[in-house]
């Protein structure tokens, strides 16, 4: 666990833009010291890791909180987008420096303007924003959610807990149980018809978000005890074959 100072020493990053980050909802710190002080565990760094990332690339905040929370965010993916994008920007760094040089050299002799060219960057740029911004599912859930009010949305939220409490009192009985099956049955059918269409494969990756630590585990275990949030993962790897 790490202070919110030690992890503005280590990131670089300040510990106003910290406090910023989780009075938006993009970086949640794991708890607070006795005296009011932000505390990090692995998995927030991690998520710190993927925003700086982001934010080197110049992606607005607003998207990179819509991409990380997007049901179908995938770490692994995203790594791989965003070192395609870094080597594009490398190049088109590289394409700025041999133009200024070449001014430097030899003067400018006609007005060529390709080096400022960003299109593939951009374009590239944009595509990995839609692949989570404009997935079906995306849609799916702004549209069933675009109506509701704030209380509504505290309602629906207690009412999705209430399943993990449920589960909190049989996580020391087999994940493989037609008790635990139904219960992953039912969180599937919850998120289907109150967010999005909840496939067994998004079922899969949202079982390794709930264990995977950060807030989401810990709140999950709030609801019902340690070990829940790894109990219902296990159950749903198991319903989901």
């Amino acid at each position: 666990m790490m202070t919110v100072h030690e992890v503005s020493r280590l990131a670089g990053v300040s510990i106003r833009t910290l406090q910023y980050y989780d009075k938006i909802g993009l970086l949640h710190p794991t708890g607070y010291t006795d005296a009011g002080y932000r505390l990090y565990d692995d998995a927030d760094l991690e998520r710190l890791q993927h925003i700086l990332l982001f934010r080197e690339l110049e992606f607005p905040l607003k998207d990179i909180k819509a991409i990380m929370n997007s049901p179908t965010f995938d770490r692994d993916r995203a790594l791989e987008q965003q070192i395609e994008l870094l080597r594009l920007k490398k190049e088109h760094i590289e394409n700025l420096m041999n133009f200024a040089l070449g001014i430097k050299l030899i003067g400018v002799k006609h007005m060529d303007f390709k080096a400022f060219d960003r299109s593939k960057l951009d374009e590239y740029a944009r595509q990995a924003k839609e692949l989570y911004g404009n997935t079906p599912e995306y849609k799916e859930m702004q549209e069933k959610t675009k109506n509701r009010t704030k209380e509504e949305d505290n309602l629906l939220a207690d009412r999705f807990m209430l399943l993990f409490k449920e589960a909190g009192e049989i996580k020391d009985s087999d994940p493989a149980s037609p008790e635990a099956q139904d219960l992953v049955k039912r969180i599937q059918a919850f998120i289907t018809e109150n967010l999005y269409t909840c496939t067994d494969k998004i079922l899969c990756g949202l079982g390794k978000m709930y264990s995977g630590g950060g807030e989401l585990t810990r709140n999950i275990d709030a609801y019902g005890g340690e070990g829940t949030a790894e109990f219902v993962d296990k159950a749903i790897q198991i319903y989901c074959g």
